[in-house]
């Protein structure tokens, strides 16, 4: 898992509440157990028409968007189902950050294991980050884990809370896989000894 530190991107606006994970990924995207290639179908119902044109005023079918890594999105996301595809599509997209005043509780540790780095802050800063957001891709914003800021393009800076062990594993790049590797000569010694005293297993 590529590692989190600090991110400074262009942040796309999508001020919907209750985005759930059908939403972020529609169910017939499912099948694959890739976590490659789901970009392309990220908002897929919202992002493109019937004949599968994209829809030009949906957010990240905008030249200004089209780069986006941050989301500042409405309260409740990732709602819905438990689908670990929905952090997919937005990592495979280029979605390391999504900000919002709440998120799903799958959702939210989902996106720890896959190396999204999801905020949750006041409303009334997420309003502000919104309208910083709207204006396009010249205004940036600043995420810094290991200091926990998030700082506006006009150079507001707001604190947010993560917890020790997430954070531990984003700035080091450690999902589930990772971690267990860490103890690998624990688990190595371990079979070693049960291999001599139960040859039998």
């Amino acid at each position: 898992m590529e590692k989190f530190t600090k991110l400074s991107g262009i942040a796309a606006p999508m001020p919907l509440v209750n985005i759930d994970t059908d939403m972020i990924i529609p169910k017939q995207f499912l099948k694959t157990i890739k976590r490659s290639g789901l970009g392309v179908n990220l908002f897929d119902e919202m992002r493109y028409d019937r004949d599968g044109k994209e829809i030009p005023d949906f957010v990240l079918n905008k030249p200004q968007y089209r780069e986006a890594q941050i989301l500042v999105a409405g309260d409740n996301f990732g709602c819905g189902s438990s689908r670990e595809h929905a952090p997919w599509a937005l990592l495979d997209f280029g979605i390391r950050c999504v900000i919002s005043t709440s998120f799903a509780d799958i959702f939210f540790n989902n996106c720890f294991k896959n190396g999204i780095l999801p905020i949750v802050l006041p409303q009334e800063q997420v309003d502000l980050l919104m309208k910083d957001a709207e204006k396009g891709a010249n205004a940036r914003i600043e995420v810094d884990l290991e200091a926990q800021t998030v700082t506006s393009s006009d150079g507001e800076v707001f604190t947010f809370d993560v917890d020790a062990f997430k954070k531990h594993c984003l700035l080091n790049g450690l999902d589930d896989i990772g971690l267990t590797l860490e103890k690998a000569a624990s688990i190595e010694s371990y079979e070693s000894t049960m291999a001599a005293q139960r040859p039998w297993v």
